[in-house]
């Protein structure tokens, strides 16, 4: 039975062929942001190219922020807010699961989130970095939890995997699948520019929290593409 025949006929194609094509365009992409999350690591502690940015960003002069200026640079900052996140999260993919009758999407939310706790969480701990703005000596393991940024990574992987599951569940004409990937860069680099202005993190923070925020989003599609289901389709 063909997608565009069966129950589920706004679901992409399942063939397994596909699917793994998929999965290791997935994976590719996972392990180049790793690489990419290691060399910005590696970086910092050995104080290399990256330091010099990360001393200029934090010392430019900031504007003070007050009235609705500063609201709306919160209010920006809150979208990589972890509870904020998660909970837009999980009320997508329940609407979504509901409505296709298939547990897959809660399933990657859920996933994603302890990924993100796992990962970001156990990264912030063991680095032990200091805030921009109560150390300029770029101080590592003293403690802090600034490196890597996780307001970053969480709007990237949240927003990330709200746009995939929209994507993955709307393959139906005239929608054709609808793409808000180009949202999710908006609010990323949105939530970077406010969390610089704020000085809230290094520059470093940022790169390190979007290259492994991107591995654990690209692991979780490449997990969905790996594991095909008739009674949950995606």
């Amino acid at each position: 039975m063909s997608p565009s025949n069966s129950l589920f006929g706004d679901v992409v194609d399942q063939r397994i062929e596909i699917r793994r094509r998929q999965m290791n365009i997935a994976l590719r992409w996972c392990g180049a942001l790793l690489l990419g999350f290691v060399l910005v690591t590696l970086d910092v502690i050995n104080k290399g190219l990256l330091y010099g940015v990360d001393q200029f960003v934090a010392d430019l002069t900031r504007p003070k922020l007050s009235g609705f200026t500063n609201f709306l640079v919160l209010r920006i900052d809150d979208l990589g807010l972890r509870w904020i996140t998660a909970l837009i999260l999980l009320v997508t993919a329940g609407l979504i699961s509901r409505r296709f009758r298939s547990f897959r999407p809660l399933n990657l939310a859920f996933l994603s989130l302890v990924f993100l706790n796992m990962f970001v969480g156990a990264s912030k701990i063991f680095f032990g970095r200091c805030k921009a703005r109560e150390d300029f000596d770029i101080c590592m393991f003293s403690g802090g939890m600034a490196y890597p940024s996780g307001h970053i990574a969480n709007a990237l992987v949240t927003w990330g995997l709200v746009a995939y599951i929209i994507f993955r569940y709307t393959h139906r004409a005239p929608f054709e699948g609808l793409r808000f990937y180009w949202l999710v860069a908006v609010i990323t680099i949105a939530v970077g520019a406010a969390s610089l202005l704020r000085n809230t993190h290094w520059f470093t923070d940022l790169l390190g929290g979007v290259f492994l925020g991107g591995a654990i989003l690209v692991l979780v599609v490449a997990i969905d593409r790996f594991i095909p289901s008739t009674r949950q389709p995606s």
